[in-house]
């Protein structure tokens, strides 16, 4: 490995031979599993309904699968629910907090995104704690109390939690984790985690527009023993009668659910079956590892968190030297244009740099084949500036 001290500020603007053989390192739709094809999709339940034998059935076979990989305990219910990872999420928000004083963590756009539901949507006025972009926020500071929300791996700062040891067992607080980054990519301890939500459209590289729902047992009790004082959407609604309503965990989904969207999913768990969930994370490990050789050759290229044990191994967030939007937009445009790279522009409301993922449907081949391109794009836009 070159010294970072020493390395060159580029070597050059001549474009590499060999592209990634799949170029797609987006951090949402992420990249399909290998070997995905829509054509080995299962089609026998499209056109009928989802309330069918059969589509009740690919519902609870979608459920049971995600249940295994990610190693949840009998004591925690999984279903799916309308609206992405922020229906999801929105629908813990909306039937759970106001039993309880709140704390929101936020560090990047999608947890003040809960920070902005709590305050203006549900007016319950919560203790929040901040850190900048890069930075996670001093864990020790939390009154577990309170309900706490907070992102598990944040999607647009590549800053995560290390892990669960700062949730306490005797919490009196419901844990609520924004995990759409983080399933299927870390082993999370489920006994601390009360409400959990993700996408498929994120780790799992699936369809968008649906969500995933976990409940702890704590959970369950909050909502069948307290009534939010503000209406709830219909889609929002977990109860009925005093109880919480069942069916949503067994495949009898609040709204219809896209069939499609179902079996492409069921498809991507199929695949990751067959790594076992230890697979998966070894595969996301070794994506990051890769980028961070990359990252450690070039003193051009950083990484936005600082710290390793807080840094994401899914969306990877990297800082260029001396650039600003429109030089990262003509990065990114330039590894378009030559179908090297698609997606690699950190998120709009971010610092100014690249975000790659790193998740598991991504080959560790095409982390390594995109280092010599990063290289020729930051010449060529450097160039042109």
């Amino acid at each position: 490995m070159t010294d970072t001290a020493t390395a060159p500020a580029v070597t050059g603007a001549t474009k590499p031979t060999t592209k990634p053989a799949r170029p797609f390192f987006s951090s949402g739709p992420c990249a399909k599993p290998p070997g995905w094809d829509a054509s080995k999709l299962a089609t026998d339940s499209l056109g009928r309904s989802h309330r069918s034998k059969i589509g009740k059935q690919r519902l609870q076979y979608c459920i049971d699968l995600m249940r295994e990989l990610l190693n949840l305990p009998d004591t925690h219910r999984i279903g799916i629910v309308p609206g992405s990872d922020t229906g999801a999420f929105e629908m813990a928000m909306w039937t759970m907090l106001g039993a309880r004083p709140v704390t929101a963590l936020a560090w990047e756009s999608f947890g003040e995104g809960w920070v902005t539901d709590a305050v203006k949507q549900l007016k319950i006025d919560p203790t929040v704690i901040r850190a900048d972009y890069g930075q996670l926020p001093d864990l020790g500071q939390i009154d577990w109390t309170n309900d706490v929300l907070f992102t598990w791996n944040g999607t647009t700062s590549g800053v995560r939690v290390p892990n669960a040891d700062f949730i306490p067992d005797t919490r009196e607080g419901l844990s609520f984790a924004d995990a759409t980054s983080g399933v299927f990519a870390y082993d999370i301890d489920w006994s601390k985690i009360d409400v959990a939500t993700f996408s498929w459209q994120k780790v799992l590289g699936g369809e968008g527009g649906h969500g995933v729902l976990i409940l702890g047992p704590r959970a369950v009790e909050r909502l069948e023993s307290y009534t939010p004082a503000w209406p709830l959407p219909k889609v929002f609604r977990l109860v009925s009668k005093g109880k919480l309503t069942e069916g949503i965990f067994k495949g009898e989904t609040i709204n219809t659910p896209s069939m499609l969207a179902v079996e492409d999913c069921i498809a991507s768990l199929e695949w990751a079956k067959s790594l076992g969930a230890g697979g998966l994370i070894a595969r996301s490990d070794a994506n990051a590892a890769a980028l961070d050789r990359i990252v450690a050759e070039r003193d051009w290229l950083g990484h936005l968190a600082q710290d390793p044990a807080s840094r994401s191994k899914t969306s990877v967030c990297l800082t260029v030297e001396g650039a600003d939007e429109a030089f990262i937009k003509a990065m990114a445009g330039a590894l378009e244009k030559e179908g090297a790279a698609f997606d690699v522009a950190g998120y709009r409301d971010a610092p100014a740099g690249l975000r790659i993922w790193c998740g598991a449907t991504v080959d560790t081949a095409d982390i390594e084949a995109l280092g010599p391109w990063l290289d020729w794009a930051y010449a060529t836009a450097k160039a042109a500036a």
